[in-house]
């Protein structure tokens, strides 16, 4: 077993997947590894390479956590700069490469919403329509909020006017968030279905339809938080 033996098991064999089929330093085919069968030298992370896949999990959304910060730490040992301190240039440019992609990977997976955001991309080709506009639903609700964050906003932060606007925009503050905190509860209802969905392999209109489904309900919801959150943000910096 060399240095980097706890990611050859055979398991590892089967859950990694790399682009690269030669190898950058003696050319010889390289099957399914970060490092070379041959020469063992280290490997970079294709750019095709998905988060999902480079931590050897299915394109699911529900993942856990502790799965996923044991696959992390196991791999950020192999690709760890301070393993490559006596190595070529080449080899050290890749570990710090292939560091970066896996602390970017699993930044995105830990977070159930960008582990969404990143899923909706991979799935659908593009990132989701960040709103411009209320969603229909808060439409009223919003334009009035932004009348009286204009009010606090002229205001004389000392009077008894500013105090009144102030609790008021308190309250709209927790409304928002409460909002906020039902579209999470919703994506994560979304997450079971995608994760069934997937489970179930159908590839039959119906399970096509249901995909496309699920992905433009993902895409609403999370476009709709995004612009509640942005709303809440600027609600907390006006009323600090």
């Amino acid at each position: 077993m060399d240095g980097h033996g706890h990611i050859h098991s055979a398991s590892d064999r089967r859950e990694l997947q790399m682009a690269r089929s030669m190898c950058w330093h003696c050319q010889s085919e390289v099957s399914g590894e970060y490092f070379c069968d041959r020469c063992v030298k280290v490997q970079p992370v294709s750019k095709e390479l998905d988060y999902f896949t480079c931590f050897g999990f299915p394109r699911r959304l529900s993942i856990d956590p502790q799965q996923l910060e044991a696959k992390f730490y196991e791999l950020s040992r192999a690709f760890h700069p301070d393993f490559y301190q006596n190595k070529s240039d080449a080899e050290q440019t890749i570990s710090l490469g292939n560091s970066a992609m896996l602390n970017t990977a699993y930044r995105t997976l830990r977070d159930p919403i960008q582990r969404a955001e990143y899923l909706l991309d991979l799935e659908a080709g593009s990132v989701k329509d960040i709103r411009t506009t209320p969603p229909a639903d808060l439409f009223e609700e919003i334009l009035e909020l932004q009348e009286t964050l204009d009010e606090f906003r002229a205001s004389d932060r000392t009077s008894s006017e500013a105090a009144a606007l102030r609790t008021q925009l308190q309250s709209e503050r927790a409304t928002l968030e409460q909002r906020q905190r039902d579209m999470e509860a919703q994506i994560q209802e979304l997450f079971g279905q995608w994760d069934a969905l997937q489970d179930r392999g159908e590839a039959t209109e119906q399970a096509c339809a249901e995909r496309n489904r699920i992905l433009k309900a993902m895409r609403d919801i999370l476009s709709n938080r995004t612009y509640v959150k942005n709303i809440v943000n600027d609600l907390v910096a006006t009323i600090a």
